[in-house]
């Protein structure tokens, strides 16, 4: 039995542990920066009582100043821990990739990151609760009834998981708490506030852009969304809907494109060439088959399938009998099907050998997403147990399925409501506080959550013109951890440097 899941006894550690306090330097081209890393369990508490344990690993460049800017991290899932981004992009260490973000022999290594942002911001990486080491509560088991003590009294005191706050909106209040405490804890409250998430993370950053600002009192320099799912009614795609299939097409091509299967109606010389005319084609072309449906008339729709046939790299008999609703499955498992290779759902770019090649639906693996799984699981245990001498016997939950099955939306009162999106809390925000500043990001070859999907959002935000000024997209090469490749992650750094340079800019001549 995980020494979690034991029920308490005299012999049982003390939860939450004491956390670590380390002393670190990494040297960055001619500069060495000095920081101390925290780990620690900070407790939320419902008026006196506590009720989770948030667990945070935060670095702090020494002789820490109230001007120095202060980011909040968290990955998405929901279920996953902060550790991608942790020990992917932003940390002052990270797991190494191959230099396209190709997944190395094991076993990991960990190495300096001289494209942390530790460099301009002081890190705060956020464990949202049933990931990492972060745990809600559990209330204590009642009396055993009768039925029980005839069976022994165990399923009663039987140990289960506190999913309270496995639910948008408490999920996003524990959040909140949590920044709250900190500040507190730490005399930060006068500093310039990020938040940052990833995926789903993305979906709170945006939701957090309104709430943090509205019911917590915590004015934001800024607000970074990667790789982020907004708004769901554009991930899932059916016979009758428009945007998913629109979203995803030229995502679709810029992966064809990578493999060098693409055709393209005009000379394309980069990655970039092939995703705007991939725009072009489906916000006009694709559009109106899907659009018109049957009512096209066929010689039309037969122009429109071979065009995409020859875009994405795909049989055109295959674009037919989809009716141009080209799905991220039937796209990975037939693009490079003769060379044996299964592409990677959140990198389009990586591939993986079919072991299955001769069955009907694809059977083998993913190559991205839990295949590496086991880099990131050394990398956090590394960094935690090891670099930070942490002491705990827990878990680290990387990515947990549990609580992604059972993510709830306590809001959903009525069987009509519309699906769940987030971009009416980012423009709220946005206009809630004139000077916060938002950062979109995303990979070209991510099909789960397609870059175009945020752009078109973005043009129907209805921004002012200055308003459109405070707001940053940009794309990247790789998927949908983009900064797994080393260009990327290195562009991604210096974008990011110099976002954070205007945001805190903004909030100085603001407050003069």
């Amino acid at each position: 039995m995980k020494a979690e899941e034991t029920t308490a006894t005299s012999s049982t550690p003390p939860f939450p542990p004491e956390g670590s306090t380390t002393e670190h330097t990494l040297r960055i081209e001619e500069t060495t920066l000095s920081y101390q890393a925290k780990t620690a369990w900070l407790t939320l508490r419902r008026i006196h009582k506590p009720i989770a344990h948030v667990f945070h690993t935060a670095y702090v460049a020494d002789a820490p100043s109230p001007s120095r800017p202060l980011t909040f991290v968290f990955n998405g899932g929901p279920g996953a821990a902060s550790a991608f981004l942790h020990m992917g992009a932003l940390g002052p260490q990270r797991v190494a990739f191959d230099v396209q973000g190709t997944i190395p022999k094991p076993p990991a290594q960990i190495q300096d990151n001289l494209e942390t942002w530790l460099a301009f911001t002081d890190l705060v990486f956020i464990d949202p609760l049933g990931t990492g080491f972060s745990r809600a509560i559990r209330e204590e088991p009642s009396a055993p009834s009768p039925s029980s003590s005839s069976n022994g009294g165990n399923s009663s005191e039987a140990p289960h998981e506190n999913t309270d706050f496995w639910e948008i909106e408490r999920d996003l209040q524990s959040l909140g708490d949590f920044m709250c405490r900190y500040l507190s804890q730490h005399h930060r409250w006068t500093s310039p506030l990020f938040i940052a998430g990833e995926s789903y993370g993305g979906f709170r950053v945006a939701k957090m852009a309104r709430k943090l600002q509205e019911e917590h009192g915590i004015g934001l320099s800024g607000a970074l969304l990667i790789s982020p799912a907004i708004e769901f009614d554009g991930i899932f795609g059916s016979d009758y809907n428009l945007t998913h299939w629109i979203e995803l097409f030229p995502s679709l091509v810029a992966t064809a494109f990578q493999h060098g299967v693409a055709r393209l109606p005009e000379t394309a010389t980069t990655v970039e060439d092939a995703y705007q005319q991939a725009i072009q084609f489906a916000t006009s072309e694709l559009a109106s088959l899907l659009v018109s449906g049957e009512s096209l008339p066929d010689a039309k729709r037969s122009e429109i399938f071979a065009t995409m046939s020859a875009m994405t790299g795909l049989p055109q008999d295959m674009v037919v009998r989809s009716g141009g609703r080209l799905d991220t499955n039937t796209f990975c498992r037939e693009l490079l099907r003769e060379k044996r290779q299964f592409c990677g759902r959140y990198d389009g770019s990586v591939t993986a050998v079919d072991p299955f090649p001769d069955r009907t639906d694809y059977a083998g693996p993913d190559p991205t997403l839990f295949s590496i799984d086991r880099l990131f699981t050394a990398a956090i245990n590394d960094q935690l147990r090891h670099r930070l001498h942490l002491q705990t016997d827990l878990d680290y939950r990387l990515l947990s399925m549990d609580v992604f099955k059972d993510w709830k939306d306590s809001t959903a009162d009525h069987v009509f409501r519309k699906v769940v999106g987030a971009m009416d809390d980012l423009r709220y925000g946005m206009s809630l506080n004139e000077h916060m500043r938002v950062f979109i990001s995303h990979g070209y070859f991510d099909l789960i959550t397609p870059s175009f999907s945020s752009q078109r959002l973005v043009e129907h935000m209805k921004l002012t013109d200055s308003q459109r000024q405070q707001l940053l997209l940009r794309n990247y090469p790789g998927g949908h951890m983009f900064y797994s490749w080393d260009e990327s992650r290195t562009a991604f750094r210096d974008d990011a440097t110099a976002f954070y340079a205007d945001a805190c800019a903004a909030t100085q001549l603001a407050s003069t």
